[in-house]
């Protein structure tokens, strides 16, 4: 006659072997299938999609300020330079008032060989594209409502519309955000601020506002 061990306490997860695997292989198939419904209900490379496309456009529009700003300030500089050598007042930069170190009197024959009416025409030029990328920068901050450093889908909707381009939310992240920078850069090129501005206006009619925030990101740039 056998006689079974007498029992030490209860059943528990701790003290049961099987009962610890068969839980964490619940688990684990539980974590699957949770995986594989979120990626269902959000295909491609959704993950951070809104967060790395808001990141990447407005990254790709400061840089451009920051050449502009580095161009703008040589021929302001220089500009400057001439005028006060030919003892005559230069005009004023039009609120935009950044300035870089240089050395005009070595570097401004250099760079404006025809002289003062040169360095007039690039200080126009470069006062021009500067205020467009600043335009352009406001315009994507604007476009994100929240100011929250992402762009819901709602907010990229807006923004493609704005911008007046076709929308797809399956299309993946790199083909929206090439979209995105392709149309800027070509407004940008043609100096095209009306076309801008339509767009901000769109988003205004929309419930869209430059907030406190946005205000302190541009002053920020603009430094």
């Amino acid at each position: 006659m056998s006689v079974c061990p007498a029992a030490t306490g209860p059943i528990t997860r701790a003290n049961h072997p099987r009962l610890t695997q068969r839980t964490a292989a619940r688990l684990l198939a539980g974590g699957l299938v949770a995986t594989l419904l979120l990626l269902t209900l959000f295909p491609g490379d959704s993950f951070g999609k809104e967060n790395r496309i808001f990141e990447q456009f407005t990254r790709h529009i400061g840089q451009q300020i920051h050449k502009d700003k580095q161009a703008f300030a040589q021929a302001s500089s220089c500009m400057t330079w001439f005028y006060h050598k030919a003892k005559a007042p230069p005009p004023t930069a039009q609120g935009i008032s950044w300035q870089a170190e240089s050395h005009p009197e070595a570097d401004c024959p250099r760079a404006y060989p025809g002289g003062i009416n040169e360095a007039r025409d690039d200080f126009s030029k470069t006062q021009s594209l500067l205020s467009v990328s600043l335009t352009s920068y406001e315009f994507a901050l604007v476009a994100d409502w929240d100011d929250d450093a992402t762009y819901s889908r709602t907010e990229l909707q807006d923004l493609f519309r704005a911008l007046a381009l076709p929308y797809d939310e399956r299309d993946q992240a790199q083909k929206q955000i090439a979209l995105l920078t392709e149309r800027s850069d070509s407004w940008y090129r043609n100096r095209n601020m009306d076309a801008l501005m339509q767009g901000m206006s769109d988003l205004y009619e929309r419930g869209y506002r430059v907030t406190p925030s946005d205000r302190s990101e541009l002053n920020r740039v603009m430094r």
